[in-house]
C-alpha cells in the first residue's frame, strides 16, 4: 500500500497508508488513460483542470469512462457522463445520479469510498475485482478502476475514471 507523507510535530515525514493505492504496474489502457490525465497538467500544477479533458481525446475507451462532479460542502460525488459499457454491465443508466443514492452494485462496487480517497489523497486511486473470488456470476467478469482528480472551481471539482475488464 502506498503511503502519503505527513509532518510531525518533531518536524519529522510520517507515512500513513493510503486506500485504493496505484499499483506499481497497471493495465496498458488505464496507464494510458493516466497519461493522458498527467499530459493536461499546466505547468507545476499537481493536477489538470476539468475542463482541460476531452473525452474523444480516448476514444477507444470511451465506453469505459467516467466523469464525477466532486462537490465540496457538503462533500458529494455525481456521475456527469458514464460509458455505454459501464451502463450495460451496471443493468441501468445512472448518468446524473449521486453516487450516495445509488445502489453500490456491479461494477461499481466501493465507488464512493474511492472517490473520497481521491479527493482527500489528491491523487490517482485504484480498486480491483477479482473475477474468481466472486464466483462464476453470469456477465460479471473482474474489473480494474482507476480514479484521476482534477481541479475546477477552487477545489477538486471533478474526477477521471476508467475501468478495464479483465
Amino acid at each position: 500500500m502506498s503511503q502519503k507523507p505527513t509532518l510531525t510535530s518533531s518536524g519529522k515525514m510520517k507515512r500513513f497508508p493510503v486506500p485504493f493505492a496505484v499499483p506499481k504496474t497497471i493495465d496498458p489502457n488505464l496507464a494510458r488513460v493516466r497519461a493522458y490525465w498527467e499530459s493536461l497538467r499546466r505547468g507545476g500544477n499537481e493536477m489538470p483542470f476539468w475542463d482541460d479533458v476531452k473525452l474523444s481525446s480516448l476514444p477507444d475507451l470511451h465506453d469505459r469512462l467516467m466523469l464525477v462532479d466532486v462537490f465540496a460542502r457538503p462533500q458529494r460525488f455525481r456521475l456527469n457522463f458514464v460509458g455505454q459499457e459501464l451502463i450495460a454491465h451496471y443493468g441501468e443508466s445512472i448518468t446524473g445520479n449521486f453516487i450516495d443514492e445509488m445502489q453500490p452494485k456491479y461494477p461499481l462496487e466501493y465507488l464512493a469510498p474511492q472517490c473520497y480517497a481521491t479527493v482527500e489523497s489528491v491523487g490517482a486511486t485504484f480498486y480491483a475485482l477479482d473475477a474468481r473470488r466472486r464466483g462464476k456470476s453470469p456477465g460479471r467478469v473482474g474489473y480494474s478502476r482507476l480514479l484521476l482528480p482534477m481541479w475546477g472551481n477552487g477545489h477538486i471539482g471533478m474526477l477521471l475514471g476508467a475501468i478495464q475488464w479483465h
